[in-house]
């Protein structure tokens, strides 16, 4: 009978499971955080800082306690499977930042284009013959297009997404390209010029622009001042990856969350909660979500510099697997 293949165990509680235990706490902090702000300023809920009050209240202390469950589960998880290395928990969780871009980028692609139609049909008087005078002043109103037309096609973005592989990037670079060049053939061709026309090449640059910026990290795209970075070892290197994704990286994404999300007023949620929209014209209603966008860059970079540390740290302890990425030629 044939002898069955040993399998490498490492301890549980061994230095490369701690950095996991952090990499996926910081996630589950992350995912309590979300849920609190969508309960506390969508649903009207104390929120955890009113558990630390002298009035607390039972849901106040079950959102204060939802951050060390988070933690706990997370521990609990990675305990679990104490055998994974962190290169695979590293790809693992770059394939869930990746969903979420995809997810992104449908949701722009699609609610831009559909919006851009209900627009032009405004502005051209065209819409009340095809929905109704009801309905075409319902559709004025930034609540009514954003919560009936706006989410159910996010919705239907992130189905779309879980059955297809592409990122976007290249394909939205290029639709930004195509709306700017059917701006100036409009504008000086046929005289025809529109708010809606605009708000669809800033909606869809702001997208590009932010998202991206995750799968640039990815790639190692993002431009450093190298001044020693360079003729440091693969350790060194290492070293600095991991110790400025934390004290930098990760610090700054919480920074954006915090302050554009701490308050019912803030940048994030004030726009996001109220729809709030460019203008009253027949502009586009989406300048809620490209405030939304912020918060979508802050989370997927947090995702993405997770992974980015379970990399380094992976990398310093000469785990194989390393991702080569590929030198630009001339």
């Amino acid at each position: 009978m044939a002898e069955s293949p040993t399998i490498q165990m490492q301890p549980m509680l061994s230095f490369s499971n701690m950095v996991r235990i952090f990499g996926w706490s910081v996630l589950a902090i992350l995912a309590v955080f979300l849920v609190n702000n969508f309960l506390n300023y969508g649903a009207d809920y104390p929120g955890a800082a009113a558990a630390l009050g002298e009035q607390a209240t039972l849901s106040a202390m079950l959102q204060l306690a939802a951050y060390p469950l988070g933690v706990v589960v997370a521990s609990a998880h990675v305990l679990r499977s104490a055998g994974t290395s962190l290169r695979s928990d590293g790809a693992r969780i770059s394939n869930i930042n990746t969903f979420l871009i995809r997810a992104a980028f449908w949701t722009v692609l699609i609610v831009g284009v559909a919006d851009l139609v209900v627009s032009f049909m405004r502005v051209e008087d065209l819409l009340q013959g095809v929905v109704g005078e009801q309905l075409t002043k319902d559709l004025g109103r930034s609540q009514f297009r954003g919560l009936y037309m706006h989410v159910p096609l996010i919705a239907f973005s992130i189905v779309l997404a879980a059955f297809t592989r592409t990122l976007g990037f290249h394909w939205l670079a290029l639709l930004i390209v195509a709306a700017e060049l059917g701006i100036v053939i409009m504008r000086f061709v046929f005289s025809y010029e529109q708010a809606f026309m605009s708000d669809l090449v800033r909606f869809w640059y702001g997208a590009l622009f932010l998202f991206a910026s995750a799968y640039t990290l990815l790639e190692e795209g993002h431009v450093r001042v190298d001044v020693f970075y360079a003729s440091f070892t693969t350790k060194t290197k290492s070293v600095v990856n991991a110790v400025c994704t934390i004290s930098m990286g990760l610090t700054f994404c919480w920074t954006i969350l915090i302050v554009g999300m701490g308050q019912k007023t803030s940048i994030i949620n004030s726009p996001v909660l109220n729809f709030e929209t460019t203008q009253a014209g027949f502009g586009m209603y989406v300048k809620y979500m490209m405030a939304g966008f912020l918060g979508i860059f802050a989370i997927s970079m947090m995702i993405q510099f997770v992974s980015y540390l379970m990399a380094a740290v992976a990398d310093y302890r000469g785990e194989p697997g390393s991702r080569v990425i590929a030198e630009p030629t001339m």
